[in-house]
């Protein structure tokens, strides 16, 4: 390999953009209100292709509904809320936790998105950034885009793996 090829090697593997990580598409949602998550998914796993991505629901994120994938398995994993949320007049105490997609492939050089339906309960609190821990796997290696800023600092791509986050604003 020659030492200009070297060069150019170490400063790909170097380089780490914000966009080089999972992200929501809609980057401000309002509290009480209905949110359409889209997470773009850039690339694979160092170079590897992803064949799996979980997300984890945030307490206080309700009446979530995965939209399928076209050549991928959807599947959720429900669980107790901390607490009761209103929905259309019902008390709902129990809900989906996680959405998981399995089974396709997605090459490390293809971009996609993997989208779900929720409400965002007027419980949150607004000027503030409500994250969406995801674990992406791949056949070789897994990505956790996990870290969540301590609270009062902000969302920051500072980190080696910032969790997806968004924006809450006030009911209007």
């Amino acid at each position: 390999m020659s030492k200009r090829s070297c060069l150019i090697l170490m400063a790909a593997l170097t380089a780490t953009p914000a966009a080089a990580h999972i992200t929501l598409e809609t980057k401000q949602a309002t509290v009480g209100a209905s949110y359409k998550a889209v997470f773009a998914v850039p690339h694979g796993c160092a170079g590897s292709p992803t064949v799996k991505i979980r997300v984890q629901i945030p307490e206080g994120v309700i009446a979530v509904k995965p939209m399928p994938k076209a050549g991928w398995s959807v599947d959720v994993v429900e669980g107790k809320y901390a607490g009761e949320y209103d929905y259309h007049g019902s008390k709902l105490s129990s809900g989906v936790k996680e959405v998981a997609w399995s089974g396709g492939k997605l090459p490390d050089k293809h971009y996609d998105e993997f989208v779900m339906h929720t409400v965002l309960t007027d419980t949150l609190k607004p000027n503030t950034t409500l994250y969406f821990p995801v674990v992406q796997e791949c056949e070789t290696g897994v990505s956790r885009w996990i870290e969540i800023p301590a609270e009062g600092v902000g969302h920051s791509h500072e980190g080696k793996s910032p969790a997806p986050g968004v924006k809450l604003l006030p009911k209007t």
